[in-house]
């Protein structure tokens, strides 16, 4: 599945560029080109990820006992379960495990699945790069599953002195050690990840097949006219949200792991794009007037796939007169609706990207991976960002110890 399938266009008009930024931005693009390609051969760096030498911290064959479960719960937050949702969501077709995710502080959640489900015939992965998420930790402790010695725990977090790295020595309990380089929003394609895809019975190896293929030749000269625009357009500061209009329901999960990676990684020193998840065509008849006829300070990427249903509905069964939607199925009335959608952007110069997902495997979703974090490092890096920190977010953390140690 080759890049230029996944992303179709992008059509970002020359009024919304800085010339000079876009000079300065293509200038610099080949020194941190480089610095990257050395990056993801560095088992230090973060980047690493992407590479076909990458040591995982586990065994395949200590995984194997865990395949018995048919019922599988993952436990954390953001970047730690993002990315294993969109693996669900993105694959579910494929999957027959009975899957549950405790990605927020619900109690009802909590209590329901605890009257609906028996403990012991699930199985539990929690993952918290630190150790110490709060949230992790309570949806942990609320659930009432820590048993000394319990077969049907995984832990996975970085190897120090946390709450949940001694929960798992003192209980005994099955440990998998974090990789210290790497943050939450970044881990899908390493323990994080693999471990919960290989247990719903997916191909790990083909997740991680093509993860390299944005740095091909072809596809260098793609990723290059992207980034270089993409920051030019942060940098400008004209736009100021960026839209995911999503016309695949399978695609809803990755498009919120999407929103966190943009968000944490570029949404620094006064910089940075609103990532908001639009599901289509729902929001045509919510917030499409303001998408064309509100303020002109958004940038959308538009989402769709290439399943046909052969299902069709014909309007002549209950009415007389022929309609203009008779004998079509869904997809094509969604598909009419998203080129009319690209037809009136065009109109109105409003700029947008296109991707069009041809196949649900696992290849094309750790490209799809693959392309966002480059991207997104690689942006953040021209913009002279951190892209991999978020120092807000930690001061937040730091103000909820202090109001609960009161």
């Amino acid at each position: 599945m080759k890049r230029e399938n996944l992303i179709k266009k992008n059509y970002i008009q020359k009024e919304y560029i800085d010339r000079t930024l876009l000079k300065k931005f293509s200038n610099n693009f080949k020194k941190i080109e480089k610095k990257t390609i050395l990056e993801i051969e560095d088992s230090k760096k973060t980047l690493n990820i992407l590479s076909k030498k990458y040591k995982f911290n586990f065994k395949i064959k200590d995984l194997n006992k865990f395949k018995k479960y048919k019922s599988i719960a993952i436990i954390g937050m953001g970047g730690s379960i993002l990315g294993t949702e969109s693996i669900y969501n993105f694959l579910d077709y494929k999957i027959r495990k009975k899957m549950f995710f405790f990605n927020n502080l619900d109690s009802k959640t909590i209590s329901f699945f605890k009257k609906k489900e028996k403990i012991k015939n699930v199985l539990f992965i929690i993952v918290s790069k630190s150790g110490n998420t709060i949230e992790t930790l309570s949806n942990f402790l609320t659930l009432e599953i820590i048993n000394k010695n319990a077969k049907n725990i995984i832990i996975i977090t970085e190897k120090k002195l946390s709450p949940l790295y001694q929960i798992a020595k003192k209980y005994n309990l099955f440990y998998v050690a974090h990789k210290k380089t790497v943050g939450g929003r970044y881990s899908i394609l390493t323990e994080v990840g693999i471990i919960p895809a290989y247990l719903m019975g997916l191909n790990i190896v083909r997740l991680r097949k093509k993860i390299s293929n944005c740095l091909n030749r072809k596809n260098k000269i793609f990723l290059k006219d992207s980034v270089v625009k993409l920051a030019s357009l942060i940098k400008r500061k004209k736009l100021k949200s960026l839209v995911f209009l999503n016309y695949s329901p399978e695609l809803e999960k990755f498009l919120f792991w999407c929103q966190q990676l943009i968000a944490e990684s570029l949404g620094k020193k006064n910089n940075g794009f609103l990532p908001v998840v639009s599901p289509a065509p729902k929001d045509h008849h919510s917030m499409l007037q303001l998408y064309l006829d509100g303020p002109k300070d958004k940038l959308f990427y538009i989402f769709s796939d290439e399943n046909k249903s052969k299902k069709k509905f014909y309007v002549k069964k209950v009415l007389d007169n022929k309609n203009y939607y008779d004998h079509k199925s869904l997809d094509e009335i969604k598909k009419a609706q998203k080129n009319s959608l690209i037809q009136a952007f065009k109109n109105k110069r409003i700029p947008y990207r296109e991707f069009t997902i041809k196949e649900f495997s696992e290849e094309v979703l750790g490209e799809l991976f693959s392309i966002f974090i480059l991207e997104t490092i690689i942006i953040g890096n021209l913009l002279k960002l951190n892209p991999y920190d978020q120092p807000a977010v930690e001061q937040v953390k730091i103000y909820t110890k202090k109001l609960l140690n009161k």
